[in-house]
């Protein structure tokens, strides 16, 4: 009899917790949102209550919705249900807008049919010296409810769940905890500025956690690195949410980009077989250069069999014939002509030179972020005779900080004091203004007359930028779409006004080229947001026939958080240090976003820093292959639509 090759699935034979991965968030969301339905409904069938352990934060904000829309459209009740909060800030007023008091109640609680009192959170006007006896009555409450049925996490950067920080004992109960300072800089996002976020915070210990019967944790984005440490990595104090390994039924739902650095997606080769193609090539021999620390001409067959990448030689052959393949394929994405070279026909450039000039629409999510990410292609393209139009989607009025809005209110006063200028509605506006933010209250929604001049010292900043470029004010469009006018950090979903705004600009300029950030590891979502109205306004006139489309090419860069690893780029346009330094002086004329940047997310430094950073690490990343040295270029990768 012969032996049959048995087809075992070993994909996820390194994570020591079982992971579910999802297209996109608002999936994971949707099966975690499902799974607790599905839970409530078997305790009703017999008559139980159920006790759910809750999270706050931006990751399960889709869930919540889903769980609303399960209330309101298939008669989901949650009359048995009991839930216990993880975390709440300390100190913080039950009714401010960051308190996760008031977050479980606007995403949950205020649309569904939950008994007021089966609702448990720590509380943040908790007396100090009565804190510890509160934080032990809360634990006792949960105990007494007969333990926690579901518990649903996110997870910190730094591996945190709940805000059991690095360091945290597995034997920790419900206590008051110092935030660590990169805790305090990721919820920055929630607050103005880093100094009035909470230093403070109570949590539930990670022995509570443990407790649980069922747990669910939710990643998105940009949290690869830390699930990748946390399932296959070692059980350690350093990473409280590796102590999750030791749980009889924990599961990770995260979407594919958190799933990046497991090692079933970052070095699939080694968890079974796979397919050959170019792409799935390239990115192993990448990975193999950058970690063997040789140029990939260099790249020898030990190295490949050292490596796991045994079957790749077997199934192409010769080492140094893989490793001119993949050299060309990278050498070919390196171009000084992002709108492909005038007169030429090279084969392999990234794009074609047949439409010359090109017109070319970036669309820019915030004021700032053609500049900040494709600031050399930006300049490159305008200089090369290509028609360039930048769509700024958002005002971006909340990131301007109400002492950026009074410095302008009193060069306004002073200029019209000062040319005896007497417009009585011009002095009313401003009036009102100055007496709203000297008596604005913490936490306070800024009026409609506030965000307006916020919005406006952000356009001023981008129309001075198109100049600096060498674009005159008609090339740049404001769309200012609906859905981030909220006032606040919580935008609503894309609506139909806003893919007519998109579908018209595009029908008016009719571009070949169109850049716009696929950056979807934006923590507030704001460039997700403005993606997927792009996606869907193109989709629209490919089906309505629009015959430019034809030759509309997309483009997609990404923003302040992150940069397209390698072996993904499609595109990388070199810059030289005069260009870096010119690119640097652009985003210095958005001087509203710099020194103390509002609702930056996990990373502390300036944008210009930031993208320079990237920049030139991409340029190392080439040269380190055996590509050319640059002083810094920007990426990007095609998406066909």
């Amino acid at each position: 009899m012969q032996n049959q090759r048995l087809n075992v699935d070993l994909s996820d034979s390194f994570e020591k917790i079982p992971v579910k991965i999802f297209p996109t968030p608002k999936d994971g969301s949707a099966y975690v949102a499902h799974e607790i339905a599905n839970e409530i409904r078997e305790r009703q069938a017999k008559g139980q209550n159920i006790v759910i352990g809750l999270a706050t934060g931006s990751t399960p904000i889709s869930m919540y919705k889903e769980l609303v829309r399960l209330h309101k459209e298939e008669g989901l009740s949650f009359y048995n249900v009991l839930t216990f909060n993880l975390d709440e800030y300390y100190p913080i007023d039950k009714d401010a807008f960051q308190s996760y008091h008031s977050f479980m109640h606007r995403q949950l609680f205020n649309h569904v049919d939950i008994k007021r009192e089966n609702i448990f959170i720590p509380d943040g006007e908790w007396s100090k010296d009565e804190i510890k006896r509160h934080c032990q009555e809360y634990e006792q409450l949960v105990e007494s409810k007969g333990g926690i049925d579901i518990q649903i996490l996110g997870i910190g950067n730094n591996g945190h769940i709940g805000f059991n920080e690095p360091g945290s004992s597995i034997f920790s109960k419900t206590r008051l905890i110092t935030l660590d300072n990169n805790t305090r800089i990721a919820n920055a996002r929630d607050f103005q500025n880093i100094s009035q976020v909470p230093r403070l915070a109570i949590t539930m210990g990670l022995s509570t956690i443990l407790k649980a019967k069922k747990i669910l944790l939710m990643a998105w984005g940009m949290k690869a690195p830390i699930i990748a440490q946390s399932v296959e990595g070692d059980v350690t104090e350093h990473v409280p949410a590796s102590f999750l390994q030791q749980h009889t039924d924990c599961t990770f739902v995260i979407d594919e980009m958190a799933a990046t650095e497991l090692t079933r997606y970052k070095s699939s080769w080694l968890t079974g077989d796979i397919e050959w193609t170019p792409a799935m090539i390239k990115k192993a021999v990448v990975n193999l250069a950058l970690k063997t620390k040789k140029p990939v001409l260099s790249l020898t067959s030990y190295d490949y069999n050292e490596n796991g990448l045994g079957d790749l030689l077997v199934e192409k052959g010769d080492a140094y014939e893989i490793n001119l393949q993949v050299f060309y394929m990278l050498r070919d994405t390196i171009t000084g002509w992002p709108g492909g070279k005038p007169d030429s026909i090279i084969p392999g450039h990234p794009e074609r030179s047949e439409i010359q000039p090109k017109r070319c629409v970036i669309f820019s999510p915030h004021p700032d972020d053609d500049i900040i990410s494709m600031g050399g292609t930006f300049m490159r393209l305008h200089d090369q005779g290509h028609e360039v139009h930048v769509a700024y989607q958002t005002s971006g009025n909340i990131a301007v900080t109400d002492e950026f809005v009074t410095r302008f209110l009193d060069f306004a006063v002073g200029f019209e004091t000062m040319f005896g200028i007497d417009n009585q509605t011009s002095k009313d506006l401003l009036s009102g203004a100055q007496k709203f933010l000297a008596g604005k209250k913490k936490n306070e929604r800024d009026t409609p007359e506030i965000r307006a001049i916020k919005g406006l010292i952000r356009r001023c900043e981008a129309k001075a930028t198109c100049r600096y470029v060498g674009l005159t004010d008609d090339k740049a469009h404001f769309l200012n779409l609906p859905f981030y006018e909220t006032g606040t950090i919580e935008k609503n979903p894309l609506g139909e006004e806003d893919v007519q705004i998109t579908m018209d600009i595009l029908r008016k300029l009719q571009p070949h080229q169109i850049y716009c950030a696929g950056d979807l590891a934006d923590p507030h979502g704001t460039h997700k947001v403005c993606l997927d109205i792009i996606f869907e306004s193109m989709r629209r006139l490919k089906e309505a026939g629009d015959e430019w489309i034809k030759d509309c090419w997309m483009w997609l860069y990404k923003g302040a958080w992150q940069e397209w690893h390698i072996e993904e780029i499609e595109m990388a346009i070199p810059m030289s240090p005069d260009q870096l330094m010119k690119k640097r002086f652009g985003i210095f004329i958005h001087q509203s976003q710099k020194d103390m940047v509002p609702f930056q997310g996990s990373d502390s430094r300036e944008f210009w820093q930031r993208a320079e950073e990237r920049n030139k690490n991409t340029a190392n990343l080439y040269a380190q292959l055996g590509m050319t040295q640059y002083s810094a270029m920007e990426a990007f990768v095609r998406w066909h639509y």
